[in-house]
């Protein structure tokens, strides 16, 4: 049997992700009518951590159990990987006591040799290069309030960052456009990340990305591994705060978005994330629920 990974977004094909934007559909609605599901029963994930993480760990540790699992936490400095086992080494021993492996991690490259050598599906919780299950969450968030993404814009202020990256390989997948405006040294670099290219344009006024925008979405001008950067990258980013001006030149009925953890006064201000066009808590409680049809995905497949 040929196993499935979800290393990057466009590991999916159109009609997966269509499949599971279903799913995820009935198992919320289930959620919320606290009616029990448990498929998962007698399964058992391990979360493997070398980046820290609020939304990531609660997420899947708590959509695994919600699916009558079991999720271990494995941080890297609590486990030999972080006393240099080979992740070869690692995937081989950690796939033969699991049913799934969620990675959030530095380089692309870990959660690819990983999935090399695993005999179970792996997730990429995170990676300097992509966060597919952010996105995931994130589309699946917009169809709920306003349908099908297909032809819509996206406008995205700030880094050129992992997720920046992400909505870029789902426009190519799902046919939608993603304006980008960042500072011109932090422009996302397309050769270092597996996109074509033909569905995003780069602004250097954010003003103009956002015009007719469906989606206005940032994130931290400073991400994990970068804190060195962090006074630079503050005066660099001063032009590109989603402000309510900024915010008024998209859709009147665009939606605010953010992965989360927010600076308010920095990347955003509050009466943007606080504000009506704001849906970062429902974007942040989807990251449970796509993330539960996705797990379901990769230990079953479609599900007839």
């Amino acid at each position: 049997m040929t196993i499935k990974h979800f290393l990057q977004f466009n590991d999916l094909t159109r009609d997966e992700f269509n499949y599971l934007m279903e799913r995820t559909r009935d198992i919320k609605a289930r959620f919320k009518r606290y009616e029990p599901y448990y498929p998962l029963q007698d399964r058992t994930l391990v979360m493997i951590f070398e980046k820290a993480s609020t939304r990531t760990r609660l997420s899947f540790e708590a959509g695994m159990h919600q699916l009558g699992g079991s999720a271990i936490y494995l941080n890297t400095r609590d486990s030999q990987l972080g006393r240099g086992e080979p992740v070869e080494d690692a995937a081989q021993v950690i796939s033969r006591m699991c049913d799934m492996v969620m990675i959030r991690t530095f380089e692309q490259s870990i959660v690819e040799r990983f999935a090399q050598f695993s005999r179970v599906p792996v997730i990429n919780g995170l990676t300097n290069e992509y966060h597919p299950c952010q996105i995931l969450a994130d589309i699946y968030t917009f169809i709920e309030h306003r349908g099908s993404i297909e032809g819509k814009v996206v406008a995205w202020v700030g880094d050129g960052n992992n997720v920046c990256a992400t909505w870029l390989q789902a426009a190519e997948l799902l046919n939608f456009k993603v304006n980008i405006s960042t500072p011109d040294q932090y422009n996302i670099d397309t050769s270092t990340v597996n996109i074509q290219g033909t569905h995003h344009e780069w602004f250097a006024d954010p003003h103009q990305a956002c015009k007719n925008a469906d989606i206005v979405t940032t994130d931290v001008w400073t991400s994990m591994g970068f804190e060195t950067e962090n006074q630079e990258r503050r005066q660099a980013f001063s032009e590109f705060r989603v402000s309510k001006k900024l915010i008024s030149q998209a859709r009147p009925n665009a939606l605010f978005m953010h992965c989360l953890p927010a600076h308010r006064g920095e990347e955003v201000d509050a009466e943007v994330i606080d504000g009506p066009n704001s849906v970062v808590w429902d974007e942040a409680e989807n990251r449970l629920h796509t993330q539960k049809a996705l797990m379901e995905f990769l230990i079953f497949g479609k599900k007839t």
